[in-house]
């Protein structure tokens, strides 16, 4: 059951990276942000469903990745990827912050995100 839990984690995370990609061949490139952040939150939550345990309602990837278990071993690249990703929940959902928020997510940076945020994906199924 536990397995299931987990494996249900990672399916949605896996669908959030493919729709993350089909964002940034438009160009929505605030939403290819915000998808990169689900896609990191949903992985942690396949960690904490895999010990049993329900996930908890909140977007916070610095609290995910400590209940996890996994906060000790991220190493620096993914600490910074989670830092960089962590607003953008939030950032991207908000009339007042969308504007200045766009200016930033361009095409290279997006495309970066996607190539950091599915190399997460990969190191945390190896985790599994």
């Amino acid at each position: 059951m536990n397995e299931d839990r987990s494996d249900y984690w990672i399916e949605i995370a896996e669908y959030d990276l493919e729709t993350a990609k089909a964002m940034q061949k438009t160009g929505r490139f605030l939403y290819v942000g915000f998808l990169c952040h689900q896609v990191v939150e949903k992985v942690l939550k396949s960690v904490i469903a895999k010990d049993g345990a329900m996930p908890p309602k909140v977007h916070s990837l610095i609290r995910l990745a400590s209940l996890s278990g996994l906060a000790d071993i991220l190493g620096d690249d993914r600490k910074a990827l989670i830092n960089e990703l962590s607003p953008l929940n939030i950032e991207a959902r908000y009339p007042s912050q969308k504007d200045k928020l766009s200016e930033s997510l361009n095409e290279q940076y997006c495309a970066g995100l996607v190539v950091r945020t599915e190399e997460f994906l990969s190191w945390i199924k190896e985790q599994l």
